[in-house]
């Protein structure tokens, strides 16, 4: 038996780290997974390392022992969002892999199932610190998400307008800042939360980013010259150090203008409403 499923990619709404609540918007960038069940025994990853503890803790999470022992796992996945830069590309790997494990094992998919299986999978292997529920569900269902990440509740989605460009500047040679700083400014990071719970997403985002800014120490720059070509919000995404620019077709070529003045590389991609798929190859 041969799945493949497709998931993709985020933006930052609001950051979680600061008070374990967040917001994201689903975009196009997309992950793409297959597992393949083959007479033998053991896991192949063939797109990274086969001792990778988050794709061992998502095949123990969502297939039953006896699957896993008795059977090769092959396991490939193709991305097209970039890896340590803040858009969400480990949420949208792991709810690819569970997602197809999944339909392996069986049965209908529970949806929360796979993204419960993912979380647990992704804190274990300590490549999140809130469990990133907001990005998992964002990448999963696609559109606006609200989410409460330590108790992994989606509290409010709302479909984007489909129009919308999200504009993404990959800055070269830019270090992260320390995440932990962004606790110190928890209380605003909540009036951020406030707005977004209130359907205020643009607000909510601009404020984010002018937060994470702040206690990454990285450069507001590229936000403001982004607000400035027609942006409708900007924002650091993730824990940076991409910025992410939300506009209309029409602005979307005077942000990508105004990006190339501080180097590094610009991507464009639709916002995406679209919920992760799933199907069976053979």
């Amino acid at each position: 038996m041969k799945v493949r499923s497709t998931v993709h990619g985020a933006v930052s709404i609001v950051n979680a780290i600061a008070t374990g609540k967040g917001s994201a918007l689903g975009i196009s960038l997309k992950v793409t997974a297959e597992v393949e069940l083959r007479t033998g025994t053991g896991i192949a990853f063939l797109t990274g390392k086969s001792d990778d503890p988050l794709i061992h803790g998502i095949v123990r999470n969502t297939l039953p022992k006896n699957t896993i022992e008795n059977n090769k796992l092959v396991i490939s996945v193709s991305s097209e969002v970039p890896i340590g830069f803040g858009l969400k590309s480990s949420s949208a790997v792991s709810n690819a892999v569970a997602l197809a494990c999944s339909k392996i094992a069986g049965g209908k998919v529970d949806d929360f199932a796979v993204l419960d299986a993912a979380v647990r999978a992704s804190l274990d292997a300590k490549v999140t610190i809130t469990g990133a529920y907001d990005d998992a569900t964002a990448c999963y269902f696609g559109g606006f998400v609200v989410t409460d990440n330590y108790a992994r509740k989606l509290l409010k989605r709302e479909l984007a307008r489909e129009d919308l460009h999200a504009v993404i500047f990959l800055p070269r040679n830019v270090r992260r800042g320390d995440v932990g700083r962004l606790r110190g400014l928890a209380d605003l990071f909540e009036d951020a939360y406030r707005l977004a719970q209130a359907g205020s997403y643009w607000k909510a985002m601009k404020l984010n980013g002018v937060l994470a800014s702040a206690a990454l120490s990285s450069s507001y720059d590229p936000i403001m010259a982004a607000l400035e070509n027609g942006a409708i919000s900007a924002s650091v995404s993730g824990n940076g150090p991409s910025i992410a620019a939300i506009a209309a077709e029409d602005k979307v070529q005077d942000i990508r203008s105004a990006f190339a003045k501080f180097g590094g590389k610009t991507l464009v991609s639709k916002v995406n409403n679209e919920k992760a798929s799933v199907e069976v190859l053979e």
